[in-house]
């Protein structure tokens, strides 16, 4: 097994380390001015053609036509790629786990969640291509959707992919050790089910891809800012038909953030590619917010029932866990990865010697799952340390002396986990009293009793989290059973690659297979490897572009699973060791002195004992470059190394399932003080203290910065985000005023502690720390607010996000009723659980009750009256074909709708029903109209129920309403013009908004 004692010798000839020490990030200057190399600033080559994607407005229906005449004839419109494009040049994406569910690029005879890509405009520009999207005709026959894993699971439930014949693509069991015998033992068996929701990643940057057709049989070309297209490599290959060296992919400098998300563009890049192929030029798609959060991906929801055997005196000698994720639409790669990675690990910081799991992932009709910071993390934890809080509470006693008996012992590292992780290093009792001694945990304990003396509600939350670095390739194939894993070849590993060059004037350069998303990359690879060469950073030129046709690369590469400080940077280090032993023995001839006496320093290379002799590193590497046949016998040509590392314990699943998840395992302890209001069910964090021991620490600015951003996305978490959906699979979460993101005024600065184990298993003694947060913050405000809500017992289901409206449910708060005016708009459940409205109100007309109703009956005179009408075609009697556009807020869509007047009693009443179609989604109401002789002419009265779906719904949530109120109003006041004889008046946009926020009338 690797050791740390290279990176001591290396160390010692430098006087000034460099790694360990808050260096300045170098990537900062060109972010900061506004010149960084994102993949939306490369542009692309000229004659590029700009893409943009129709989705499916339903979760679940079957495609009965396409009609993309109208897109293709479009102005600036240069093809439009279907389904039957699609089937006709790649195959269906392949999957970690064999089953028959089909994924295809785009939509093929269903579509299987709101947002599905169902077809692709490329024009000239995304303006154009956006325009024609709309005039794609789509008819579709909706189906019963599965919404949520209980629906999934239910007996009769409808099936997201009949060929599979269970929506239970994944169901696996697994015991480890004796579970039974020591639950019949146990003093008490205590339990807790626990709900995770859907959540995901919001980076600033969305997906981009620039992709290229080659001619002949060349293959593809594809620019793209996926954090490390190593992994998925072979799948976009396989899906195109073309062998892995025919698909180039590279990737930019720069990344606007990524968490992970990223990993979602792989199917948009294969659809790019065949984007580009059927249109015979470069093709350029950038992702928008809202195809972000609606066909992006997220985190696996899970439902979790976790039950402990414990001692009398708290100590757990059992678990038994049954989890089961919703994975959406369909098994996508690397998906059932949430389920497994944190599998090895599943007993945490604890020396629990039993262990019965059932792992069960399902399909509902919603967005792919996949790679989201700290991915199986939250989903795991909030199981385990919800247990811990739920024993403490039922044992009477205090939580952190549950800690203090179960953790692994200081002594017992590196500690063999029942599953078979193996914890490499640590000492985690010394962490939590680091904690409570440097956080001033009595402080805390004191503001609580003052508060709740005062009737205040405050607690008091925990969490120990254990954090997993370098994936093991393996710990996928634990789905599979032993002779599965036989028959399909085993598979483990974590290799990661690195390049270390001197060039003919002494610069160095590095390489690396890792694109950063604002990690540091370039910064910690500089300091690495000045280091090595008693350079300084600046000194050192590191590139994180990628080039799969050109780079040194494996399967695990990437950078994902905190993978850069253990793995990337150690393979940097190994890298520049041997070159730099190379350097030394080209430079040790020259002195006339052994190899190991030649000193790297300041600078300079020369004999240790005699420093005069000392020549410039530039001027003693030249010679390899200028003399090589001066090198020494038996040298090798070039200073330039690759190296290629893989941790040695990371071996495949043995026949028991047991598999070591990952090389390197840190270990936070978090605890934080939080208060509610009463009135609002506003959660206020007063204190948070996180605790880290992540090995050694490479850059401690760059260490707090990770943790921040990981801290800051577990609050939002916790508090607010959620990716909702409808009783009919409508999208609810389209915009950030739905889906609510935590910004600085949110967070709070927490107090950052650390203590450094070093990992005997990477060659730097680094562990991963940019997930742990992800992972620990959920859990431990969730303890907290339990404390606070229920100090002496638990809740028992306590869900994420806890919102204001959730925490004021828990409370008990009732709130009185909403008065109702006269004329008002409202949002409702719809039938099916849509987005609804519900709009009642009543108008004065200008004209008499038998002139209004003739109105309603002439189809010419009906055409001016409907808002956004631009045509009316009569089909039947009292019914009409009309072409009408509607929007909501800066959203409009043109949709293709029937109208139908029925149960007319004229002049008295009529009831009005419509419904329509456009590439924005579907839209249906009735309404009842009734009119009564008054004063002035005519008294309208309306009750009007509508759904809409798609796009509108997931943007609109919040304007839906507001939008209604325009409509109508306009509707009316157009009736009662027409009826009039006056001559109907369209109101501006900007009048429209005047009448929204109430100015003007």
């Amino acid at each position: 097994m690797p050791s740390n004692a290279g990176a001591q010798a290396s160390h010692a000839e430098s006087p000034e380390r460099y790694v360990g020490r808050r260096v300045e990030r170098v990537e900062d200057e060109a972010l900061l001015t506004g010149r960084g190399s994102f993949a939306d600033d490369l542009g692309a080559r000229p004659g590029a053609l700009h893409a943009a994607v129709l989705r499916s407005p339903h979760a679940h229906a079957r495609i009965l036509a396409l009609d993309v005449a109208s897109a293709e004839a479009a102005p600036g419109v240069v093809a439009v790629l279907t389904g039957e494009d699609v089937q006709r040049w790649s195959d269906p994406f392949i999957a970690g786990v064999r089953v028959p569910v089909q994924h295809w690029a785009l939509a093929v005879d269903r579509v299987r969640h709101v947002g599905e890509p169902v077809a692709v405009v490329v024009a000239r520009d995304r303006y154009l291509a956006e325009d024609a999207a709309e005039l794609i005709r789509a008819e579709y026959a909706p189906l019963d959707p599965v919404v949520g894993i209980e629906a999934a699971l239910a007996d009769g439930a409808p099936m997201v992919h009949e060929a599979a014949g269970s929506n239970v693509v994944v169901d696996r069991d697994y015991r480890y050790g004796d579970p039974d015998a020591a639950f019949a033992g146990a003093a008490h068996r205590i339990a807790l089910t626990v709900h995770y929701p859907r959540n995901s990643c919001t980076p600033i940057e969305g997906a981009v891809v620039v992709a290229e057709h080659l001619a002949g049989d060349e293959g593809y070309e594809v620019l793209s800012n996926f954090m490390g297209p190593f992994s998925l490599h072979a799948v976009m290959a396989m899906a195109l038909r073309v062998p892995g060296n025919r698909l180039r992919h590279r990737t930019p400098r720069d990344s606007g953030g990524s968490f992970g998300v990223k990993q979602a563009v792989f199917p948009y890049v294969v659809l790019m590619c065949l984007a580009a192929r059927k249109a015979g030029a470069p093709v350029k798609w950038v992702e928008d917010r809202l195809e972000h959060l609606v066909a992006a991906t997220s985190a696996t929801a899970r439902l979790a029932h976790i039950e402990a055997a414990v001692e009398a005196d708290g100590r757990i000698t059992a678990l038994r866990i049954d989890q089961t994720d919703d994975i959406g639409a369909y098994l996508r790669a690397p998906e059932p990865a949430t389920l497994f990675r944190m599998h090895g690990c599943l007993t945490g910081a604890y020396a629990i010697e039993h262990l019965a799991v059932r792992c069960r992932a399902v399909l509902t009709n919603a967005t792919p799952t996949g790679l989201v910071r700290g991915f199986g993390g939250p989903q795991v934890y909030f199981a385990l340390e919800r247990l811990v809080r739920r024993i403490a509470v039922e044992l009477g006693v205090d939580v952190l002396d549950v800690y203090r008996r179960n953790f692994v012992a200081v002594d017992a590292f590196p500690y063999r986990a029942p599953a078979g992780a193996l914890l490499d290093s640590g000492d985690y009792a010394a962490a939590l009293e680091l904690a409570l001694r440097d956080g001033d945990h009595d402080e805390l304990l004191r503001r609580r009793d003052e508060a709740r003396s005062e009737g205040r509600l405050y607690g008091i939350g925990y969490a120990a989290v254990v954090e997993p670095s370098i994936s093991n390739m393996g710990y996928i194939s634990t789905a599979l059973t032993h002779a599965q894993r036989e028959r399909a070849g085993h598979k483990n590993g974590g290799i990661a690659s690195a390049t270390v060059n001197i060039d003919l004037l002494g610069g160095v350069s590095v390489v690396i297979a890792s694109a950063p998303a604002g990690q540091g990359h370039m910064t910690v690879c500089a300091q690495v490897v000045a280091d090595v060469f008693g350079l300084a950073p600046g000194d050192i030129a590191v590139n994180v572009e990628v080039d799969t046709l050109k780079d040194a690369w494996s399967v695990a590469a990437g950078n994902y699973s905190s993978r850069f400080a253990g793995a990337v940077a150690g393979t940097v280090h190994l890298a520049a060791v041997e070159l730099r032993e190379r350097l030394a023995r080209i430079a040790a001839r020259q002195f006339g002195c052994a190899a190991d006496a030649v000193e790297f320093r300041d600078g300079r290379v020369g004999p240790r004992d005699v420093p005069e002799r000392a020549l410039p590193f530039a001027r003693a590497a030249s010679s390899a470059h200028w003399a090589p046949a001066l090198l020494p016998e038996g040298e090798t040509l070039g200073l330039r190394v690759t190296r290629f590392w893989s941790p040695a314990p990371l071996e495949a699943p043995d026949a028991s399932d047991r598999i070591n998840t990952s090389a390197a395992y840190g270990f936070v302890f978090d605890l934080c003080g939080v208060e509610i209001e009463r009135d609002t069910g506003r959660v206020r964090i007063d204190r948070y203290v996180t605790t880290h021991d992540a090995g050694r620490i490479l850059n401690p600015a760059l260490a707090d910065g990770q943790i921040r951003g990981a801290f800051a996305q577990g609050l939002g978490a916790a508090l607010m985000e959620e990716l909702r959906y409808a009783d009919d699979g409508g999208f609810q979460s389209g915009t950030f005023a739905d889906y609510l993101v935590p910004t600085t005024c949110e967070v709070p600065d927490p107090l950052i502690l650390h203590m450094e184990t070093p990992s005997p298993f990477t060659p730097l003694g680094a562990k991963g720390l940019g997930e742990g947060n992800n992972m620990s913050t959920p859990v431990c405000i969730a303890n907290a607010v339990a404390d606070a809500l229920a100090p002496h017992g638990e809740i028992d289901d306590l869900r994420l996000p806890l919102t204001p409206n959730r925490v004021l449910s828990l409370i008990g708060f009732d709130d009185p009723p909403p008065s109702t005016p006269l004329e008002a708009a409202r949002s409702e459940p719809a039938a099916g659980g849509g987005r609804a409205l519900a709009a009642s109100g009543t108008t004065d007309i200008a004209a008499s009750p038998e002139a209004v109703f003739a109105v309603l009956l002439d189809p010419v005179a009906l055409a001016r009256v409907i808002p956004g009408c631009h045509a009316l075609e009569t089909i039947g009697e009292h019914r009409y074909r009309a072409d009408v556009t509607v929007g909501v807020g800066l959203v409009r869509a043109r949709y293709a709708a029937e109208i139908e007047l029925s149960e007319l009693d004229p002049p008295r009443s009529l009831r009005l029903a419509g419904s329509g179609l456009s590439s924005l989604g579907a839209a249906r109401g009735s309404g009842r109209v009734t009119l009564e002789p008054s004063e002035g002419g005519t008294r309208l009265a309306y009750d009007y129920r509508a759904e809409v779906s798609g796009k509108v719904a997931a943007v609109g949530g919040r304007m839906l309403e507001g939008a209604a109120k325009i409509v109508l109003a306009e509707l009316f006041e157009q009736l009662g013009q027409q009826a009039g004889g006056g001559s109907v008046r369209r109101r501006s946009l900007w009048a429209r908004l005047l009448r929204m926020l109430g100015v003007g009338r």
